[in-house]
């Protein structure tokens, strides 16, 4: 099958960040693999959590912050971060300008899947 995606579902989550998935679960039902565009506002934070899948998160504007089990790492335009199932992990924004970032989950996210930590 071959399908062109011509616009993604804006996914609503709490706090203005802003979710546009492209693949996934939700738009496309696809379960194997999910691509959204994001973008977080500064000051955007969530919980942590210990996804089961893996995600790379690809910067294109701004930086985010990706905290884990060894550290903080900030993760400014142009770069990559690669997160592997099982990690425990929280992503965040404190800067003052918006973080405009892709993420791709294989499998698909889900928010069952993300094993967010209650705050």
């Amino acid at each position: 099958m071959v399908r062109k995606i011509t616009s993604p579902t804006a996914i609503p989550v709490p706090g203005g960040k802003q979710i546009e998935e492209h693949v996934g679960r939700v738009h496309t039902g696809t379960t194997s693999l999910s691509v959204a565009h994001m973008v977080a506002p500064p000051g955007w934070g969530e919980p942590f959590q210990q996804p089961t899948f893996d995600e790379v998160t690809i910067v294109v504007r701004g930086t985010m912050r990706v905290e884990h089990d060894e550290g903080v790492m900030d993760v400014g335009p142009g770069e990559t971060v690669l997160v592997e199932a099982g990690e425990r992990i929280r992503y965040s924004n404190p800067f003052g300008d918006a973080a405009e970032y892709w993420a791709v989950c294989a499998p698909a996210f889900s928010p069952e899947a993300a094993r967010r930590e209650e705050t």
